[in-house]
């Protein structure tokens, strides 16, 4: 009986590390204080009515961002707890049980891959992406907040343990089999990582087909698929990414799961299981979900450069084919993730030409940037500054790419730090990057008021600094044979100096952190010198700089026509001014379904899966899920803005 009802759940499943101790009671007290705070104002309603139940995707978006800024601190702390353990670790076991250390390792990863890029991208995405096509809303606003809540359940999830949990899977991030087998991980821990995968995954599947549909069938009349912005067009290409790669994500897991609850062999190292099947499984998803997190960037890095450089691109089609062939090319490069394995001189030459070949279109983004910015009219704003570094670090983590497409010589730093150190130039000099220059591009759009440009660059300056302080030791080490994943080694390997100088890196990199907070409090405290009245800062070329700042609900109150793929830019070169012949606007009302198991508890997985049934069922009947906003209040909610 005790087993049909509590499963695997013990007491030991408590709190009872100094690390599950401190984070439940973190999580308790940050809960405490929300809840006092929202009583006393008197905001659940709010909190409820217009934030967790909203169907509008710049509020979507919103809460996104403030979930991945959430999980980055969390993730963060991982990778400080990573620098510390491995600078001091010589000769000693350090501060870090060794099985403790692996957690933290697996942790970071999944965190900072699929909640911190993934949910800021898909945060930058609800807000840009419906104005850059003069849409209203996403094709399906519903599984819009699906997508949303999915992705925070698995956030949730990955950080239950603190709870009720105690420990973590200590596999890798990519819980590679068959470490991550019952034989040899009999704990609770990487389920929690396997279901986290699930929700998460399934959330970024929904929203990948809601931004598939939406930019296929939603664009204003004119905008055709050669006329739609750069940023549009590659987050097109990183949503049939997502469409097509994460299937095979809940697949693997799913069979792993299978594996450790019912006694299958799929992955195992008995009964005629094969763990390279998992592995060709996974990087089948984990390269193309590599191009899934840099994509989108390469999309922001073009807006960006042509507005501050007042230029067009020079090749716009060569823009829109390279990003395509990359999307096309990472489905053809997984195995070059282990060379080693033994497949022999053929399978390894074709992925290694193909690793090669997919440089190609890399650097016909990158010559098609510099020739925007050569003889433009630059204006070296913050977010050219991330730019520029972006720049520096995709050639170099660009050039151990290639190092590495070759067979022979990524048998020599195979699994070794010079791969972390090529992973993190991609990944932070890229996608993080990216993110800060988007968020600081859009981000008068998105509140209305302007970034403080100063603190901005000195942010800037520390987080290139202390890239290069905190990496560059991390390429060398991999020369040396520093492999990745040890928690402590021998003072003979002389490694301990370049771990030490690594640390000062992140220190640097910290110090970028903190500015970057201070940077959003001091922008919110001086955001009336900041004020954007005009809806177009940066003088922009794409049609979101048509809209309000912050933009209404309904986005545009007239749709404005599309002449090309920078229709603001010909629209002010022919003197536009907002049309006033307001029409009534649909809108789809705010719903809470979107907000309504690792612990083997058959019951409480029938429980959830007939509650689920229940609100599609729910959900099916609910002919009037839309309103309509009359063009009067149109009006209305125009004038408002013109008075601010």
């Amino acid at each position: 009986m005790k087993d049909f009802f509590f499963g695997k759940l013990t007491a030991d499943a408590l709190p009872h590390f100094w690390y599950t101790i401190g984070g439940t009671l973190f999580i308790i007290f940050m809960l405490i204080a929300m809840s006092i705070y929202l009583t006393k104002t008197h905001r659940w309603g709010w909190l409820w009515n217009d934030w967790l139940t909203s169907t509008d995707p710049k509020r979507i978006g919103t809460m996104y961002m403030i979930f991945a800024s959430v999980m980055f601190f969390r993730g963060m702390l991982d990778a400080g707890m990573i620098w510390v353990q491995q600078a001091i670790a010589s000769d000693s076991q350090g501060y870090l049980t060794a099985d403790h250390f692996q957690q933290i390792f697996t942790s970071h990863g999944d965190i900072m891959v699929f909640f911190v890029t993934m949910g800021f991208f898909f945060g930058l995405m609800n807000w840009i992406v419906p104005l850059q096509i003069g849409a209203r809303d996403l094709a399906f606003p519903f599984v819009n907040s699906l997508g949303l809540w999915l992705t925070i359940a698995g956030g949730i999830l990955i950080n239950l343990f603190f709870i009720i949990g105690g420990d973590f899977a200590n596999t890798g991030w990519l819980a590679l089999a068959p470490f991550s087998e019952l034989q040899f991980n009999p704990s609770v821990g990487v389920d929690y990582l396997i279901w986290s995968l699930q929700l998460s995954g399934l959330g970024s599947l929904l929203a990948g087909i809601n931004f598939l549909v939406t930019i296929i069938k939603k664009r204003a009349p004119g905008m055709t698929l050669m006329k739609m912005p750069l940023f549009t067009w590659n987050s097109l290409c990183a949503m049939v990414l997502i469409i097509s790669a994460f299937p095979v994500l809940t697949a693997a897991t799913l069979l792993l799961w299978l594996d450790r609850a019912l006694g299958m062999h799929f992955f195992t190292t008995d009964f005629a299981g094969n763990q390279m099947m998992y592995w060709n499984l996974i990087w089948m998803w984990g390269h193309p979900e590599v191009y899934i997190l840099v994509i989108p960037a390469f999309g922001m890095f073009s807006e960006i450069v042509t507005t501050f450089s007042q230029k067009k691109i020079p090749s716009y089609a060569s823009m829109v084919w390279a990003a395509i062939s990359i999307t096309t090319l990472s489905y053809l490069v997984w195995l070059h993730h282990f060379y080693v394995m033994g497949a022999g001189p053929d399978v390894n030459s074709f992925f290694g030409m193909v690793t090669l070949v997919i440089a190609i279109p890399s650097g016909v983004m990158v010559f098609n940037w510099i020739l925007t910015m050569y003889k433009g009219k630059i204006n070296l704003a913050s977010p050219m500054y991330w730019f520029i570094g972006f720049l520096i670090l995709f050639m170099i983590g660009g050039m151990g790419g290639i190092f590495m497409a070759s067979p022979p010589a990524d048998f020599q730093v195979h699994n070794s730090l010079f791969l972390v150190a090529h992973f993190h130039t991609m990944i932070v000099g890229v996608a993080l990057f990216g993110i800060f220059a988007g968020s600081t591009y859009w981000f008068p759009k998105i509140f209305g008021f302007k970034l403080n440009e100063r603190l901005d660059k000195q942010a800037f300056w520390f987080w290139f600094v202390g890239f290069f302080v905190a990496f560059i030791p991390l390429y060398l080490l991999g020369f040396m044979g520093a492999p990745r994943r040890i928690d402590h080694y021998a003072s003979s390997t002389g490694w301990q100096p370049l771990y030490i100088t690594s640390l000062i890196g992140f220190i640097l990199i910290l110090c970028g952190v903190a500015t970057q907070v201070y940077l959003v409090i001091e922008s919110i405290m001086q955001r009336k010198n900041n004020l954007d009245p005009t809806g177009d800062p940066w003088n922009g070329r794409t049609l979101e700089w048509a809209s309000h700042s912050p933009p209404p609900f309904y986005n545009f109150a007239v749709i404005p026509p599309i002449t090309s793929y920078e229709p603001f830019w010909d629209l002010k070169k022919k003197g536009w001014q907002r049309d006033k012949n307001y029409k009534d606007i649909e809108c789809f009302k705010n719903t809470g379904m979107g907000i309504y198991m690792v612990w083997q508890i058959i019951w409480l997985i029938a429980a959830g899966l007939i509650g689920v049934i229940a609100c599609i069922i729910i959900l099916s009947f609910d002919d009037e899920m839309e309103y309509e906003l009359p063009a009067a209040e149109v009006a209305k909610i125009e004038k408002s803005y013109q008075r601010g």
